[in-house]
């Protein structure tokens, strides 16, 4: 097995092939560790046990002594504001159908719109994130004027970078759109997806200083701000939308076309939020005692260390932005055919919408799971103490399938029943939104691999191998690509319309069921096990409940269907219920009768928490 650090980074006893071998297990340490304080950590976070003073580290990889509770509250914060944001985005998702509907015009502003984002996290931000923030943590730690400087180089040269590609981006707007957008677009469609662009793409600017402000406040103790942040973002988005709705009417946009002032306001709105995202930190940071100041100095910082490291890191964001470009030509593709055929409307907006309920349960989940856990991986990374990241990585991927497996069996049963519920709205017909819910429903079917690539993803993170990270992220994009691309041809050429849309989303999953078992295991060899026998015979038993649970909920599903009216989101609303509780209560008690101890030790936690439980 290679070593992905520079040879000069290595530690000593790297040169002694036996020194490199996982430390041999103490089971009361390396195994009470995970299922006792994990519990405890989890069942804190689940009773909103957010404190005010959290220490810098939950992000630093070390805890001092006595830290350890600063630190779960630090993770507390941190999964609540992602939990919050994945919620507003949804609602965001809901009332952008309303007001522009599932049709051309809808993909042309949602490309315009994630084009920002895109090039971000293209040109620096995936480095800025990976690489030059822990960076940022060790100047903090080892200088003597705490960072300051180098934060304030930090900070001249990427805004100095971020500024000038914004401008460029603007510029060069309408060759950027045609690398995404279908080649079925009209030329008045490629109009109105540049402007929308022209106005959204300065967001560049402001999410990478959202990101180096936000993380020198991470790096000096103060969490809850920068995590609640972009809530401020969707609440402005939200209320862009609404607005466009009160002022251009319901039926906006159906002909295919905007008006000036309409583009304007969408993109002007959408800019302003992420701009308000980002400039609501400036006074916090000013109340931690740190005042940014211009330093051209870069010479003999450090920076350029960053840099050499951060090469890998923007060969993996290169990677899956190559993967995504080629998606989206093909989703919008499908609207424009479904547009000139008089088909039901669904592209690249049905797609993200429905991507969107497929990581909902991900994100309340799993990314909360995760919160509390990365200060422990992180420090038994640092320590060398492999078999207790082990530990940490295989409770952590059982814990969260526990959850995420009855939430995957939901959204199969019901995604198109939720489909309707959130999305039938406004210009969003009916058939639109069924289209949306079925799309979320095949995705789910990836859910569990999703989760446990997830936790392991975070295990490669500790190590700071991004080398492994790189080559991984090439492997699961090249699977994507392989598996979605000749089926969406095959599909396509024999059925115009969203059935394109479910060849992308079967791709998706394959992509990601085959891509786990090779980070699995290659991360099981890195750290000498993976606690792998433990993990498998646990998810086959939730497989199992699993399986009850779909025959419960399918059966029920089918009698009620025969009964409530079809597309109607009160028919919608009464099916999840119903349906939802019989699964619930099946996987609950399948879950008791074969000991499925993640599922009832979390069940017995929020027991506990709840007023007069035991």
């Amino acid at each position: 097995m290679t070593d992905d650090r520079d040879p000069r980074d290595r530690d000593p006893r790297d040169r002694d092939p036996q020194s490199r071998r996982p430390p041999q297990r103490r089971p009361p340490a390396a195994h009470r560790g995970f299922h006792d304080e994990f519990t405890e950590s989890l069942s804190e976070e689940l009773a909103g046990d957010v404190g005010s003073d959290p220490t810098s580290a939950a992000t630093s990889g070390s805890t001092p002594a006595g830290g350890s509770a600063s630190v779960l509250r630090s993770s507390v914060v941190m999964g609540a504001g992602t939990v919050l944001s994945r919620l507003g985005g949804v609602l965001r998702g809901v009332v952008l159908a309303a007001a522009l509907g599932a049709g051309t015009v809808a993909d042309m502003f949602n490309l315009g719109n994630t084009l920002p984002n895109v090039i971000y996290i293209l040109i620096i931000g995936g480095a800025l994130n990976a690489v030059f923030i822990p960076e940022l943590v060790r100047h903090m730690k080892d200088d003597p004027d705490g960072g300051r400087a180098y934060a304030d180089r930090l900070i001249t040269l990427v805004g100095m970078i971020l500024l000038i590609v914004s401008i460029l981006a603007v510029a060069l707007a309408p060759w950027v759109v045609r690398i995404y957008a279908t080649p079925q677009y009209t030329p008045q469609q490629l109009e109105l997806a540049t402007a929308f662009a022209r106005l959204c793409l300065p967001q560049i600017f402001f999410y990478g200083v959202y990101t180096m402000l936000s993380q020198v406040l991470n790096a000096r103790g103060h969490f809850g701000t920068p995590m609640f942040a972009p809530i401020v973002n969707n609440i402005v988005a939200i209320a862009t939308f609404v607005l466009f709705i009160a002022v251009a009417g319901p039926a906006a946009g159906s002909g295919g076309t905007l008006s000036g002032a309409q583009v304007g306001l969408l993109g002007i709105g959408t800019t302003l939020g992420v701009a308000l995202q980002a400039l609501i930190l400036i006074p916090v940071l000013r109340r931690s005692r740190y005042t940014f100041r211009l330093n051209w100095r870069w010479r003999g910082a450090g920076l350029g260390n960053a840099g050499g490291l951060a090469f890998w890191t923007i060969g993996l964001v290169l990677v899956n932005q190559v993967a995504y470009a080629v998606i989206v030509r093909l989703a919008t593709g499908v609207n424009a055919v479904s547009q000139e055929q008089g088909l039901t409307a669904a592209g690249l907006t049905a797609y993200t919408n429905a991507h969107l309920m497929f990581v909902l349960p991900h994100s309340v989940i799993t990314v909360s799971i995760v919160a509390a856990l990365l200060p422990r991986m992180s420090r038994a990374a640092h320590g060398r103490r492999f078999s207790e990241l082990a530990a940490d990585v295989g409770g952590g991927m059982r814990t969260a399938a526990a959850l995420i497996v009855p939430a995957g069996v939901a959204l199969v049963v019901l995604g198109t029943e939720a489909g309707v519920l959130l999305f039938n709205y406004g210009q969003t017909s009916t058939a639109s939104a069924e289209v949306t819910g079925s799309l979320a429903s095949i995705f789910a079917l990836g859910l569990l691999p999703f989760t446990l690539y997830y936790v392991i993803l975070r295990g490669w993170y500790a190590l700071e191998l991004t080398r492994t990270a790189f080559w991984v992220t090439v492997v699961l994009n090249a699977l994507y690509l392989a598996i979605a691309v000749p089926l969406f041809e095959w599909t396509t050429s024999r059925q115009a319309g969203p059935v394109g849309l479910s060849a992308l989303a079967l791709g998706y999953v394959g992509s990601y069921w085959i891509t786990l078992v090779i980070a699995w295991v290659k991360l099981s060899r890195r750290l000498g096990g993976l606690q792998s026998a433990h993990t498998i015979r646990s998810l086959v038993r939730m497989s199992v409940a699993a399986v009850a649970t779909f025959a419960v909920m399918s059966a029920i599903h089918g009698l009620l269907s025969d009964h409530l009216s079809t597309g109607s989101k009160g028919g919608a609303l009464i099916d999840i219920v119903i349906v939802g509780s019989a699964g619930l209560a099946t996987y609950l008690g399948a879950a008791n009768l074969m000991h499925i101890s993640e599922v009832t030790e979390v069940v017995a936690m929020i027991k506990r928490r709840i007023p007069g439980g035991r």
